[in-house]
Formats: C-alpha cells, structure tokens, sequence
C-alpha cells in the first residue's frame, strides 16, 4: 500500500504544476472528488487542491487516475479501490484516515454515481470519520442539459440490465413516470437497448444518445426511439461511453378521489347504492369502499 504523503503547511506545501495553487492544509475525512469525464480541463480548482493535498489517493484504475494526475503535476500516492477488492482496500483506507485526509476519484465523473464506493462511505461514517464531497463533472448532467427533453423531473437510473427480458422489466415500470429517464450504456448494446425500448415504450418516445461527451467527437443523436433504433441498427458500432435519455411519458391519469366521490353519491343516494357505484367506477374492492363510507358518515 502506498504510504501517505507529508504534506503539512509545516513543510511548506507545493504549487499544482502550471497552475500558481497550493495544496491547502484539509480537514480530516474522505473526500469524494469528481473528475473530468473526457476533457482534462473540466476538473475544478477545489478538486485540484484536494487531490494535491490529499495523504491518499483511491482510484478505480490507478493507470487511468495517473493520467491526470501527471497532467497536473500531482504526486499525491495513489492505490486501487474497485468492487473487485473492496473489502480489503476499504480497510487500508479507513485505516490511513487515522493519519489525514483521503481522496476517493473514479475513472471519470462523480464517485459513487454507477461507480463503486457506496459501501466504503458507510464504513467511513461508522469509523466515526467525515464524509466531504467535492462536485465537478457528471455524465448524467451534461447530457440532461443538452438533450433538449424537458427541465422539469429527470430519473437517473444508471446501467441497464444486460439481458432484454430484465431490461423490458426497467422500462416497463418507468415507462409512465413524468420525468426524462437517463441511463448508461455500453456501445455494444445501444442498438439492441433502443429496439427494446421502442418496443415498450413506443416508436414515438422522443429520445437522445449521447457519445463520447466533452470529447473531440462529442455527439448527440436526437430523434424518437424508433428513428433512433434503426439508425443505429444500420450503423457500424459506436466508440465511447453512451449516455441514453428518454423523454417523458403521457401524464398519468389523477388519482381516483375515493373521499369526494363517496360524499358526492352518499348526499344522493342511500349509503348501499352509493357504495356499489364507487366501488364500480373506482375498480376499487366494495369491501374497502364501504368501511370508508361508514368512516365518513359518522364523522358528520
């Protein structure tokens, strides 16, 4: 395990390479820092000074982390943390946090956003230590606020199953939510995620795929599910992440006010009568509309 750096203000600190900061003297904690998601610049001062003043660094993919890191003139020691040695390495981190602050990065984008961490989080608050995040780039957002499909609600759902039977299940239970939902898919899988879900949610579904974002080749392919389905089904296979965003579904219907409906019937009808006709309307079982009715009545 790498051991974690002196960087006190007693030793003096360090400039980030080419940048004119300074690592700062951190509180004691886990720092949950974002990364770019493809573009190097798109990382905040904040997260520079963090990372630089950091004892510890945890990576998804040391390789990956080092990237940046060398771009910016980092020397904070790094060691892996993964869903594969999560156990182990949540240890060692809990452990340097008895020496100073660590940084939690993944390969790219906010940690614990369809990124491993989660449960060293957890172990952390336990250990008795604070949990500080600091934001920056996210995949989810930057294709929510170019995909042009409504500023209202939006549901993130993260990785889709890999199999079409569990996949349908997804869409089929949030086909009808009032909100742009936003997954993550692999390139492999986009053409074979988009016929699936025109076919359950519909041809018409407005959509939005987004390749490869803050990127050279950054792309945004707009249309509905069906367009986008048979684009991608004559195309050769995308390169890069995939972000998928689905419009929102038609409104759903306004719940059945059992309660207004009840009074509005029982002040015309005898309580029996009005009780078949809710229980009618509503499709509601007569049982449960009957034990409201005699609430209602002898509460006036």
């Amino acid at each position: 395990m790498p051991q974690p750096a002196d960087k006190s203000p007693e030793k003096g600190g360090f400039s980030i390479n080419g940048y004119g900061l300074h690592a700062p003297r951190l509180e004691d904690g886990l720092y949950l820092v974002s990364t770019p998601i493809g573009h190097l610049k798109d990382i905040t001062l904040r997260a520079l000074e963090t990372l630089a003043a950091a004892h510890l660094i945890g990576c998804e993919d040391t390789r990956v982390s080092r990237v940046l890191l060398s771009h910016y003139g980092i020397t904070t020691p790094v060691m892996a943390y993964h869903e594969h040695n999560a156990d182990t390495a949540s240890a060692k981190i809990i452990e340097a946090l008895k020496h100073g602050p660590v940084a939690l990065i993944s390969d790219a984008g906010t940690p614990l956003v369809s990124d491993p961490g989660s449960r060293l989080v957890t172990q952390v608050l336990e250990a008795g230590h604070k949990v500080i995040p600091i934001p920056g780039a996210s995949a989810v957002l930057a294709a929510l606020v170019a995909a042009d499909l409504g500023d209202n609600q939006f549901h993130f759902v993260g990785f889709l199953p890999t199999k079409e039977k569990a996949r349908s299940a997804v869409f089929q239970t949030l086909g009808g939510s009032d909100a742009t939902l936003v997954f993550y898919e692999s390139p492999k899988r986009i053409a074979a995620c988009l016929k699936n879900a025109a076919s359950v949610l519909g041809n018409d579904r407005p959509a939005v795929v987004g390749r490869e974002l803050t990127k050279r080749f950054e792309t945004f392919y707009r249309g509905t599910l069906g367009e986008l389905a048979e684009e991608f089904a004559n195309s050769d296979t995308p390169k890069g992440e995939i972000v998928l965003l689905i419009g929102r579904g038609a409104p759903q219907e306004e719940m059945f006010d059992l309660d207004a409906a009840l009074q509005d019937r029982m002040a015309k009808v005898p309580l029996k009568q009005a009780v078949d006709e809710v229980s009618g309307m509503s499709g509601l079982k007569r049982r449960d509309v009957y034990q409201r009715a005699l609430q209602l009545r002898d509460a006036q």
